[in-house]
């Protein structure tokens, strides 16, 4: 004889929208760090860099400056998702994802392992796509929904 107690299903809570685009921007960043990392493993890549090579740029504090500040913006998007104003953090998420995806889609260009760093900007894009998805379809409240339609802000109804 069993006397095993039925299961209850799990409840399905709704996840923030800032939540959301905070967690994806955090995966954005982790994918984008460790496919660098990986690509020290790439046979020739730690001699071209001690040979101050990075790609086709010289390593200098240019492109270091460069570096740390296209990957700053979406660091600093984790937190601008959480603590800005819903219509500011909209707008910048848009912004930013959608100056994004030529920057990512750049990482592919010239590299001899096309599909390692395929498969990482595939990611990554995907990453920015569900990002301007999230900020796009952003929830309305009612009241700001009404005072569209009429034309009145929410305060003078």
């Amino acid at each position: 004889m069993s006397t095993r107690q039925p299961i209850a299903a799990l409840e399905e809570q709704p996840m923030p929208v800032r939540a959301k685009l905070a967690a994806t921007w955090a995966s954005f960043m982790l994918l984008y760090v460790y496919v660098d990392i990986l690509n020290f493993f790439t046979p020739g890549v730690i001699e071209e860099i001690r040979n101050g090579k990075v790609f086709e740029f010289d390593v200098s504090q240019t492109f270091s400056i460069t570096a740390l500040t296209l990957m700053a913006v979406p660091i600093l998007m984790i937190m601008l998702s959480t603590t800005l104003p819903a219509r500011v953090a909209r707008m910048a998420n848009l912004t930013v994802a959608a100056l994004y995806v030529p920057v990512t889609a750049f990482n592919v260009a010239g590299e001899s392992w096309l599909f390692f760093y395929g498969l990482g900007v595939a990611l990554e894009l995907i990453l920015l796509a569900l990002i301007v998805r999230y900020a796009w379809t952003w929830p309305r409240t009612a009241s700001s929904a009404a005072g569209r339609v009429s034309g009145l802000p929410a305060s003078s109804r």
